[in-house]
């Protein structure tokens, strides 16, 4: 299922989660200039170098040519956040893109700009822990994270808290037809929970980091949720904040 737009309009224009996307898309661009596998070699939230504090230098390229030594672009453990901002390919980011656009304006309208930017960064670090826990279990600690997914999990979840009746136009592929169908968002949201879930379960990730998701999602679900709610944050916006 893939949502196109909800019916949720907003007081006034997401500044927010419009610079999130364009510094996505920057980053992207950068990535193409650099190469994909580099960018995500050097950006990429390292499990090693969260835990470790510790740099660990990549080798791009083989051993026959040799290769290039490729150190992190900011000191360690600070890659998570610029793994937020670099993701694995086009569809990747235009996915990514999609989802904070349709969900994070109605939040960032919501909590407040400058509460926003913290909120989107929270979850996406939260996420990005998550993950990390997973890797110490698997033992997997030097495989690279990408991608604003966490953080936009925890967008999901917010909104999920704050617009559970909300409609979405979403488009739901049945075989080899193509439905446009409205859904409650906290359908459309449940469905999705789901999908993060049993690729877990039944051991199929894939290299998708679906902990993360997970840990974003739970992260900006349970921000709103303890923190008062809708009602807690809606008084008339005159400020940045």
């Amino acid at each position: 299922m893939i949502p196109l737009k909800d019916d949720n309009p907003t007081a006034r224009t997401p500044v927010v989660t419009i610079a999130l996307i364009a510094a996505n898309v920057v980053a992207f661009l950068w990535q193409l200039s650099v190469g994909l596998e580099v960018s995500v070699l050097r950006g990429g939230a390292i499990p090693y170098e969260i835990l470790t504090f510790s740099d660990v230098v990549s080798r791009f390229g083989d051993g026959v040519r040799g290769g290039v030594q490729l150190p992190a672009l900011v000191p360690p453990p600070f890659t998570i956040l610029t793994s937020m901002f670099l993701h694995g390919g086009l569809v990747h980011l235009g996915g990514n893109m999609l989802f904070l656009w349709i969900f994070g304006n109605n939040v960032e309208d919501v909590l407040g700009r400058g509460r926003f930017v913290a909120f989107y960064l929270g979850c996406g670090i939260a996420a990005a822990l998550a993950q990390v826990g997973v890797s110490v279990m698997t033992g997997d600690l030097l495989t690279p994270m990408v991608g604003a997914s966490g953080a936009i999990a925890g967008v999901l979840g917010a909104y999920l808290a704050l617009f559970p009746g909300a409609r979405v136009l979403t488009l739901v592929p049945i075989f080899i037809f193509i439905q446009l169908v409205w859904l409650p968002a906290g359908l459309l949201i449940g469905v999705w929970v789901v999908l993060q879930v049993l690729p877990m379960l039944f051991g199929a990730a894939g290299g998708i980091a679906y902990m993360a998701h997970l840990g974003g999602f739970i992260a900006g679900y349970g921000y709103v949720r303890f923190t008062g709610g809708r009602a807690r944050w809606i008084r008339p916006r005159r400020t940045w904040w």
